[in-house]
């Protein structure tokens, strides 16, 4: 469905990417682990174009795209077919919960009003708002404005989403309700690619983890594997870390 050959970016003569590959099949939920700096964020945003890719190609859906050099009209195919959820929400404050999730229905996907306004309303009941569709964002809590977010992703009804470490911004308490909603997802057959430092969720719901660091991938494999038997050295110490702080 997806897969990326080659993908490299740099900033300012620093290189983020540095040839990584990476492959999505249909109904994949792939996470994505790394220390800080390692590229995760970057290629994430590569994949929609909200970064452009130095050098790299991309098969997704039937389209077959040089990334450095893919046109207007290519980028706007393959954001039809993507969603993204960022890590500090981007919802328009002037725009309640409703309004945000049906503006990219009518100006991105050229829904009429109607029909926008209740596949709208259908998503955010989906994550547990239908009690809070007329709350502007100041007037949401922070896992609120999240949920807000995945429904505003799940309503375009994507070929895949693209999480940027969704729980990243969020108090504690309030993580875990966001981490239900996509493991729901995930049942139900979604294909995400997930920026995560949580751990219990990509040991629970992912397919395949993917561990960049340095801006490479330096190993990959199904969670049973990758947690309970890394190959790098590297890995191990990641791992070791994060779990022995968890």
């Amino acid at each position: 469905m997806l897969k990326l050959t080659n993908v490299r970016k740099s900033f300012h003569r620093h290189e983020v990417l540095k040839g990584v590959d990476l492959t999505v099949a249909k109904g994949d939920v792939v996470t994505i682990l790394g220390p800080s700096g390692s590229g995760k964020t970057t290629l994430l945003k590569t994949v929609n174009f909200l970064e452009r890719a130095d050098e790299g190609t991309m098969e997704f859906d039937g389209l077959s795209l040089n990334m450095a050099r893919a046109s207007a009209r290519d980028i706007a195919l393959v954001r039809k077919k993507t969603a993204f959820v960022f890590q500090n929400y981007n919802l328009f404050n002037n725009k309640t919960a409703l309004e945000n999730v049906t503006e990219g229905l009518v100006a991105g996907r050229g829904m009429e009003i109607g029909a926008a306004v209740e596949t709208a309303r259908r998503a955010l009941e989906r994550v547990g708002l239908s009690d809070r569709l007329d709350a502007y964002p100041s007037r949401l809590s922070g896992g609120q404005q999240q949920r807000v977010g995945i429904a505003r992703a799940v309503a375009v009804d994507p070929e895949v989403i693209l999480f940027d470490e969704p729980t990243s911004a969020l108090d504690p308490e309030l993580v875990g309700d966001i981490l239900a909603i996509m493991k729901d997802l995930a049942r139900e057959g979604t294909t995400m690619v997930v920026v995560t430092h949580e751990m219990s969720f990509a040991r629970e719901a992912a397919s395949r983890v993917v561990f960049l660091d340095g801006g490479i991938v330096l190993e990959e494999g199904p969670p049973e594997e990758f947690f309970g038997n890394p190959r790098e050295e590297r890995t191990r110490q990641f791992l070791k870390r994060f779990l022995g702080s968890s």
